[in-house]
């Protein structure tokens, strides 16, 4: 009975520390180095300190940050940005429909990180997944590596006149699968970087640290 009553104890901060945490409207956030289940907002941030880990974060009209080392399940707003802090990892997708993506060195997405409208970066980072967007730009910077493909959806819409998208694959960097192209890009590749087949669109090549243009 003592050992039971024992493990009970041991075992009760664990469930505690990980349960939900949900607002509709607010920032809802893990302390570095806590535990969490899946935080939930509405109108609002979602953050995670460094080397918290939480299993889903999700908004709806706001930011979410997951900090150095942190970890999580999956990461999805509506309207906000998503960062990755230096070794962050999160373990299935990444989604903002609208908002810029971010991944810091040596962070991970073994899913595929995607939105409809805003920047995504790659900084030495590592995507297991595909890479997809309709109106913003990618940057796979130097070193990182893209284990699916890149794609770039068809515009519709009133918007259907921006600008191209552009997409830059900086030196050293990998992707192995496919960059397809649904509407027109411009599409600069590092002379030394490593990319799949390509369709709807023609590579230009670059030496140095980035294009001139």
């Amino acid at each position: 009975m003592r050992f039971i009553t024992l493990a009970l104890a041991l075992a009760l901060p664990l469930t505690v520390a990980a349960q939900d945490i949900s607002k509709v409207n607010g920032t809802v956030s893990v302390d570095a180095g806590g535990h969490a289940g899946n935080l939930s907002t509405v109108n609002g941030s979602v953050r995670v300190g460094d080397h918290a880990s939480i299993q889903e974060g999700s908004t709806v009209n706001g930011a979410i940050e997951l900090g150095d080392g942190a970890q999580a399940s999956e990461l999805h707003t509506v309207n906000g940005a998503i960062a990755l802090g230096q070794g962050a990892q999160v373990r299935g997708k990444l989604h903002s429909t609208n908002g810029a993506i971010s991944l810091e060195p040596s962070s991970e997405v073994t899913g595929d990180v995607a939105n409809v409208n805003g920047a995504i970066e790659l900084r030495h980072a590592h995507v297991g997944g595909n890479i997809e967007t309709t109106g913003g730009n990618i940057l796979v910077g130097a070193a990182s590596q893209v284990d699916g493909g890149i794609t770039v959806n068809e515009q519709h819409g009133w918007n259907n006149f921006n600008r191209p998208p552009h997409v830059v694959i900086g030196p050293h960097a990998i992707v192995r699968g496919t960059l397809d192209f649904h509407r027109e890009v411009v599409l600069q590749v590092s002379d030394s970087a490593q990319i799949g087949p390509v369709k709807g669109a023609t590579a230009m090549r670059f030496s140095g640290a980035q294009p001139m243009n």
